[in-house]
């Protein structure tokens, strides 16, 4: 058997344990924001914002604060950072 036939052998063999893997991944940390229903994991793509910036986005009463700052999912921090976009930080 040839390196070619071995490595054709193996990647069948992966490919069956990979799709037997793959499951729906659920976060532990649930998004701050009220509308959404997505999970803050960092290995999720989730941030944290400060309580500041997260007032000027949605507003004082459409998030849960937890110490100083807001744990929001990755669809809404992209939403936060294209808002946000063109102030000047410095």
């Amino acid at each position: 058997m040839g390196f070619k036939a071995k490595a054709r052998k193996n990647k069948a063999q992966s490919a069956e344990d990979g799709a037997n893997k793959k499951k729906a991944s659920q976060g532990q940390v649930q998004c701050a924001i009220k509308n959404c229903d997505k999970y803050a994991d960092k290995k999720l793509g989730g941030r944290s914002l400060s309580f500041d910036d997260s007032t000027e986005m949605w507003g004082s009463g459409s998030f849960v604060a937890t110490k100083g700052r807001v744990r929001v999912c990755k669809s809404c921090y992209r939403s936060w950072k294209k808002e946000n976009k063109n102030d000047d930080m410095y």
